[in-house]
């Protein structure tokens, strides 16, 4: 039967992992071996957009001699905007850098001290739309960057802005880039990836003359190709002939014998981490893994792994239960195990703290009956299992705040299918984890903030 399989290069979106991992069977990518290929062509792309290369060449095939229409503009000295310096992003600024231009980046899992090592300035997002003459993405696909560049986005920008995406084609709203690129707002456009790939041939941005396309080449070079294809096959030879598990999406690096007892605290570590992960705004300095009572007693490092792929998957779309550590290190996180040897209440208990620039959060958990539940949120004692979609509300604590979120809920067609309740005083702050079956919106969310007594809502997903 199938034991591995193997996908050279990091995208394994066309593999059921779900049905691989039921089936036992191990997943592996080969992630970070296009890197430098991809940064590369994101280059490469703004090299052809100042000086109009593809259109020139289209021109000459044509007959024509068209010199004065096909005027160019330098890099040194322009500004260019990198949105995601993860290490793709990292590699278009070194080479940007190179080519004396002023790089400036937004991330929010980055620190400016990070940067800096770098020669990169951090900005917000809007100081970068407002500054920069090129701007390239390459942030993963999320809730939050589906559609990104987007009318709103680009009225903030430059006027003759050009853009660079070699990421993910749903960053983009087509139809609003085109409106863009009409008017004049945004210079020229180099796009690698589609929303649907193929695009349909009826796209009007195939037809633009200002938008450079390539066919999702930014893994395919030689060397990417002779890379990815030598890392998998090693990686799937030292799994069949050792039992070694390396760079693997689906399952956690550890000894067979000792899964089924570790799986449950595997699960809950990842969403302690995915709960911390969802809720952190600013750069995270360190990760403090604390395991209580029976827990303590077990190999831990997998579970401290799985916390980190939690926290990280928001941030990168290449962590997995190997490479999670490499990754924060990386990003200059410090990750600190400890050990108790006694937990008050629970025979097992796992404690997650996140400490950024602005103090120290935590959150702790522990398995039921096999099931994943988080105990406290920071100081607020508070039991729910952490699955599907959770909305977590801070609000104070008086008479009628639930009932209106209930009712609120209610009319909008939200179906709660579990309520729980933290506090630490009587009629002071009190915070809620709502079980929901339905997804709740963003402007559903700005609604909820509006009601009497709320001072919080954020909708999380197990």
């Amino acid at each position: 039967r199938v034991k591995v399989i193997g996908r050279a290069g990091s995208g394994t979106d066309n593999i059921d992992k779900s049905a691989a991992t039921k089936k036992g069977v191990v997943v592996m990518n080969t992630p970070g071996g296009n890197t430098v290929t991809t940064g590369e062509h994101a280059v490469a792309l703004m090299m052809a957009l100042a000086r109009q290369v593809p259109q020139a060449t289209a021109s000459m095939k044509a007959g024509k001699w068209e010199k004065n229409r096909f005027m160019g503009t330098e890099l040194t000295d322009k500004v260019l905007g990198v949105v995601g310096l993860g290490a793709i992003g990292k590699v278009v600024a070194e080479r940007a850098l190179g080519l004396k231009m002023v790089v400036v980046a937004y991330d929010p899992y980055v620190s400016k001290e990070d940067a800096a090592r770098l020669g990169v300035e951090m900005a917000t997002l809007d100081e970068l739309y407002r500054r920069s003459d090129f701007i390239t993405y390459h942030t993963p696909l999320t809730p939050e960057t589906k559609g990104m560049i987007n009318a709103a986005a680009m009225a903030k920008m430059k006027k003759g802005v050009c853009l660079i995406n070699c990421a993910r084609g749903a960053l983009v709203n087509e139809a609003e880039l085109l409106a863009a690129l009409e008017s004049g707002k945004v210079r020229g456009a180099a796009l690698d990836v589609f929303a649907t790939e193929p695009p349909p041939a009826d796209l009007p941005l195939l037809s633009h003359p200002n938008v450079i396309l390539t066919p999702h080449l930014g893994a395919s070079t030689t060397e990417a190709q002779e890379k990815v294809a030598v890392l998998i096959a090693e990686q799937i030879c030292d799994f069949l002939k050792k039992g070694t598990i390396r760079n693997s999406v689906n399952f956690p690096s550890v000894a067979g014998e000792l899964l089924p007892t570790l799986k449950p605290f595997l699960m809950l570590g990842e969403r302690l981490g995915a709960f911390q992960g969802q809720l952190l705004a600013t750069p995270v300095k360190e990760i403090r893994v604390e395991y209580v009572g029976e827990v303590g007693k077990l190999a831990t490092a997998p579970v401290t792994i799985s916390v980190l792929k939690g926290l990280l998957q928001y941030q990168t779309e290449e962590v997995n239960l190997v490479n999670a550590r490499m990754v924060a290190e990386e990003r200059g996180i410090k990750v600190v195990e400890s050990r108790a040897p006694k937990a008050e209440e629970y025979a097992s208990l796992v404690r997650v703290a996140a400490v950024t620039e602005h103090g120290e959060s935590s959150v702790s958990g522990t398995v039921f009956a096999g099931h994943p539940r988080v105990v406290k949120i920071d100081q607020f004692p508070i039991e729910a299992e952490l699955s599907g979609g959770i909305l977590m509300l801070q609000n104070q604590d008086v008479p009628g705040v639930v009932g209106r979120v209930g009712t609120f809920l209610g009319e909008k067609g939200i179906n709660i299918a579990g309520l729980q309740l933290g506090r630490r005083e009587i009629g002071g702050t009190a915070v809620s984890l709502i079980n929901v079956d339905n997804t709740v919106p963003e402007n559903v969310l700005a609604q909820l903030r509006k009601l009497p007594n709320i001072t919080a809502a954020r909708y999380l997903v197990f």
